[in-house]
């Protein structure tokens, strides 16, 4: 039979064990959530409009005013 020594010794590791693990399972339980989170803002529908408006702004010619138009002749 085993001392009780290395009974106790044995349930410290053990019980040390478990602890670990369990603190390993919930870092990454939160660490994938936080991920989920970030991924959900990387490729939301809500900044796509607004790239979409800044390239429509830029690319769009400036209209020309009738009244300063020097191209017309009579």
């Amino acid at each position: 039979m085993m001392k009780k020594s290395t009974f106790g010794a044995a349930l410290a590791f053990l019980a040390a064990a478990a602890g670990v693990l369990t603190a390993v399972a919930l870092y990454l339980r939160r660490r994938e959530q936080e991920l989920d989170e970030y991924e959900k803002l990387l490729f939301s529908d809500e900044y796509d409009d607004e790239e979409e408006d800044d390239t429509a702004s830029a690319d769009a010619e400036p209209m020309a005013d009738p009244d300063t138009d020097s191209d017309i002749s009579f």
